[in-house]
């Protein structure tokens, strides 16, 4: 009879993506930098310029750091809560960041009026509360079941449908509630999500302005091929475990919702747009002039005042 025991001492190896040391760096300098840079930069750009303070960019800045999260959880850490939590803010951000859009188009007068501070901070305070309980409901529900003293789990991290498959007591508790939760995590968000841009679709085909409707679209588009992305994958990995075995594509692809859609969040929400490209200019020309500060400590102290104000000036 094979050995048992509860999940809080049994050992799970994570097979990964490549068993190969040396692709091993390689994926991780790779992912790191991917997600890393770019949602950090959009953090400190918007909350160092004053001109980004409004509920578009509080929304980005906000989803830029869930994406450092989410992604931070699935490679390094491999916690399921977190990875559940941070994955189903992304949802309900991407979301409200298309109500956000559908506002300032679709009722530009009033958006002041309708997107003030505390609705931006609701929104934000409901969907972490809503995804934490779900989350932490998910957890509870995995302790009570037991699993081989050592689990292999085929894939990178240790996602949801992965540990109930191997999980060697009943799992149909589990289940039930993963297949009540999956509507408010994915069905609800993504009807939101083509609520809110039909409504803008139809708001700007009424546009007079070619120029503006083809800057309008574009910004749309690129938005909607983002949001795409990041539920086909997802939606397609979930599915796909449902009606075949497990396998080290179903790893690969989830590395497009897990690394390469939160690298491409900050490309297309913000490096597009003109304010960010400015806040993001300054940003640098600051941290610039920063790390070129020691080499005014060799000037003499009555020449150093002079020699700033050339720095700042630059004459």
């Amino acid at each position: 009879m094979e050995t048992e025991n509860h999940m809080d001492v049994s050992e799970f190896l994570l097979l990964g993506l490549s068993d190969d040391p040396d692709l091993q760096p390689l994926f991780f300098g790779l992912f790191l930098s991917m997600y890393l840079l770019g949602n950090l930069l959009i953090i400190l750009a918007i909350s160092s310029d004053a001109h980004l303070h409004t509920p578009m960019y509080f929304f980005l800045s906000i989803l830029s750091f869930v994406d450092i999260c989410f992604t931070s959880t699935t490679i390094p850490k491999m916690l399921m809560y977190f990875f559940m939590m941070f994955g189903g803010l992304d949802n309900f951000l991407l979301t409200v960041m298309a109500y956000d859009l559908f506002v300032a188009i679709c009722h530009p007068l009033h958006y002041t009026v309708i997107m003030n501070l505390h609705l931006c901070a609701l929104l934000v305070l409901m969907s972490w509360s809503i995804i934490s309980l779900v989350a932490l409901v998910h957890v509870l529900l995995m302790m009570r079941l037991t699993f081989s003293l050592r689990t292999e789990i085929p894939h990178f991290f240790c996602e949801l449908a992965q540990l109930l498959k191997a999980a060697r007591s009943d799992t149909f508790i589990n289940n039930i509630y993963l297949y009540v939760t999956t509507p408010l995590l994915c069905v609800f968000p993504v009807m939101g999500i083509l609520y809110s841009y039909s409504k803008i679709t139809s708001s700007l085909m009424r546009m007079s302005s070619t120029a503006n409707k083809y800057k309008a679209f574009s910004t749309c588009g690129s938005h909607l091929c983002v949001v795409a992305l990041f539920y086909g994958t997802a939606l397609g990995v979930y599915f796909s475990y449902a009606v075949t075995p497990s396998s080290q594509s179903s790893a690969i692809a989830s590395v497009m919702y897990t690394v390469v859609t939160p690298m491409l969040n900050p490309f297309i929400y913000s490096l597009r747009n003109k304010d960010v490209k400015g806040a993001l200019g300054r940003l640098l020309s600051m941290a610039t002039f920063c790390l070129s500060w020691p080499t005014f400590s060799a000037l003499p102290l009555a020449g150093l005042s002079n020699a700033l104000f050339y720095k700042l000036t630059g004459i």
